[in-house]
């Protein structure tokens, strides 16, 4: 089974003072001891370690890389992908939906991914299982 990651997700892992941090702790555990492909973007990626590096600092950061980046599948994404991200946002006319969850949702549609580890509730607007 696969499942997407999100960066909200991996940012309350990471902080103790986020309101989902022992929540964030418990779902990251069972995932690790699971069989599940952990699926993220690279816009999700670039998004986590500017977040990271900014509101939790280098150390952070270093963890975010040395732990949990290798255990990853990145889906990079190229130029049509990125039209498509930037026209569902200017469709959608939200100012509150990024980018990086448009594009986030279509890779999942692609990859035919229906789960997501994630505090965002645009995920189960679009109908996405949050975990």
């Amino acid at each position: 089974m696969d499942v997407y990651v999100d960066t909200s997700a991996f940012l309350a892992v990471l902080d103790a003072d986020d309101k989902n941090h022992e929540q964030a702790k418990k779902v990251w555990k069972e995932l690790l001891t699971s069989e599940v492909s952990l699926i993220c973007s690279s816009y999700v990626l670039v998004e986590t370690y500017a977040l990271v590096q900014n509101r939790l600092g280098m150390e952070a950061t270093r963890v975010f890389h040395e732990d949990i980046y290798h255990l990853l599948q990145i889906e990079w994404v190229e130029k049509s992908l990125h039209m498509y991200g930037i026209n569902s946002v200017l469709i959608a006319n939200r100012r509150s939906l990024s980018l990086v969850d448009c594009v986030s949702f279509v890779i999942m549609r692609k990859m035919g991914i229906k789960k997501v580890f994630t505090f965002d509730t645009h995920f189960v607007e679009q109908g996405f299982e949050c975990i």
